[in-house]
């Protein structure tokens, strides 16, 4: 019987939950070293005490960096079966969370099917849900009712929950007071923004943090800080209104740590690579070394259609610089609902992203894999690179579609391919290009 509710609090009591043991072994860590980490809130093991199907993994200090597929249901498209698609497309390549960002209609069917099948950690916004939930208008929801959506994601096994409780009356002061380009671009934020505007009341998340909190701990979820305030083009990035909301956050990070509640602090965005680094910096310091969940950041403002790669290229140099959880972004971003295709892409740029991060930050056996690939471009060995390739599918098509003449090379170099004329000569044979004479 547990002796403890949250992954928290069992971690300051000394007690290695099950959880902790899977994660250090996938981690290749001590399980007491990993929880030091969750008693000090560096890690947090996103673990809803209904989510039976969870396969539970850390994120935060020390660990490989995680990656996050966003999908759901909207009033525009409304095709359950494609967006289980995308589940699956997402557990096929090994992505650790999806959050169902549905906001259309009766989300709940979709999402207690997802939790029901998911080994990925399962996270949502019950802003979003809220219209949908309550079936009110915004000005018509109360303060209470709000309370009513997390607490219904909680008891469904959602593992974390995006709660915007850092844009609080200070904040949107702040905000109203430096003006923006881009003004706010979190949807939730929006919202939230809309209904303080409209009632004159003040965040509910931010006035009822401790019911929040109350209830995030009864079912052991984490709660994701959400930055309402985030830059959403590059003229906006740390500006007044983001730190200043970085300030709330990390003072509700306490609070929440206060009542062994996990946290992860969401950040920016749309940010030039040289503010990067110091951002990653800053969000530490100010937030107490909480991990760090990023939307990129996309690096150029100006690459619709192609913002996976703007957004891989931010979130390479964040998680080499401390970020620990991307979101992934698609080619689709700005533009539309992604469809399966557009997640598939999101999905390897942000993988790549992670890992090139990893990699640089030295986790333990980050560049296996590479290794792997390494020996076996050495050797030739077309199958091996396939098995380790992050997408072995797509670059046997590749290969196959020009078929070489000799199997031991690519048809871009043929004969001339560097790594057999090495090898030849290595070998102590000839190298010979006209041999067929």
């Amino acid at each position: 019987m547990r002796t403890y509710q949250t992954q928290m609090e069992a971690a300051k009591k000394g007690i290695v939950t099950k959880e902790m043991t899977v994660v250090a072994e996938k981690e290749s860590m001590e399980p007491e070293e990993l929880r030091e980490l969750v008693a000090s809130g560096q890690v947090a093991i996103p673990a809803n005490i209904h989510h039976t199907a969870l396969s539970p993994e850390g994120i935060g200090a020390g660990l490989k960096t995680k990656i996050n597929v966003n999908l759901g249901i909207s009033g525009d498209c409304k095709n359950y079966d494609v967006e289980m698609q995308k589940v699956d497309m997402a557990l096929r390549f090994g992505a650790e969370a999806i959050m169902d960002l549905s906001n259309y209609g009766k989300t709940n069917t979709f999402r207690q099917e997802l939790i029901a099948k998911s080994p990925a950690m399962i996270g949502t916004v019950p802003m979003y849900d809220a219209i949908g939930y309550l079936e009110k208008d915004l000005l018509e929801i109360s303060a209470k009712d709000f309370l009513k959506v997390v607490e219904a994601h909680a008891k469904e096994g959602v593992d974390f929950m995006t709660i915007h409780a850092g844009i609080n009356r200070r904040a949107v002061e702040g905000f109203r007071r430096e003006g923006r380009t881009m003004n706010i671009v979190s949807r939730g934020g929006s919202l939230l923004f809309a209904w303080m505007e409209m009632t004159g009341n003040e965040n509910p998340f931010y006035e009822y943090y401790d019911e929040v909190l109350e209830i995030l701990r009864e079912y052991d979820v984490t709660i994701s800080l959400g930055d309402a305030l985030r830059p959403g083009c590059l003229d906006d990035s740390t500006d007044a209104g983001q730190i200043g909301e970085l300030v709330e956050l990390g003072n509700l990070t306490r609070r929440a740590w206060e009542k062994d509640v996990q946290v992860m602090v969401e950040g920016p965005g749309h940010m030039a690579m040289n503010e990067i680094a110091a951002n990653m910096t800053l969000q530490k310091r100010l937030c107490h070394n909480a991990p760090f969940y990023v939307l990129g950041p996309l690096v150029t403002d100006i690459a619709p259609g192609y913002d996976h790669i703007t957004s891989a290229i931010g979130g390479a140099i964040a998680a080499a610089s401390g970020a620990d959880f991307l979101c992934y972004v698609t080619p689709a971003e700005h533009l539309r609902l992604p469809d399966l295709n557009d997640v598939k892409e999101g999905i390897i740029a942000s993988i790549i992203a992670a890992h090139a991060a990893d990699i640089a930050k030295g986790v333990p056996h980050a560049r296996d894999l590479d290794n792997q690939m390494a020996d076996a471009r050495h050797r030739m060995d077309w199958d091996e690179m396939f098995r380790v390739a992050i997408d072995g599918e797509k670059a046997r098509d590749y290969f196959e579609s020009t078929p070489p003449a000799d199997r031991h090379t690519c048809s871009m170099c043929g004969k001339m391919c560097a790594v057999r004329t090495t090898n030849l000569i290595l070998e102590g044979k000839k190298v010979e290009f006209c041999s067929e004479k």
